[in-house]
């Protein structure tokens, strides 16, 4: 079944996250992930808001995990890590 990555960031430094962003960006399509919102208008109805939110579907739970673990995802979150304030999950579609 397919999968929705979901990420809730406050970012904290633009210029590493900028090296997060490139780098992210095609690590996540080589394990078949494509963004469907990204940065994009929301309302924030509970909880904590984050001024970005991204969505990206993949073909599966594991294939979203497996992105998560690999070296290319690895290398721009270690970008990220220092430069944001991040909630990332994934959640199975029934579509």
């Amino acid at each position: 079944m397919p999968a929705l990555w979901i990420a809730h960031v406050t970012v904290t430094d633009e210029e590493a996250y900028g090296k997060y962003a490139k780098l992210a960006g095609p690590a996540i399509e080589k394990h078949g992930g494509y963004f469907i919102a990204r940065a994009a208008r929301f309302v924030q109805l509970e909880g904590k808001e984050r001024p970005r939110n991204v969505v990206a579907r993949f073909p599966s739970v594991e294939a979203a995990v497996e992105c998560y673990n690999s070296p290319d995802y690895q290398e721009a979150l270690s970008h990220a890590r220092d430069a944001s304030e991040r909630e990332l999950m994934v959640v199975e579609t029934t579509e």
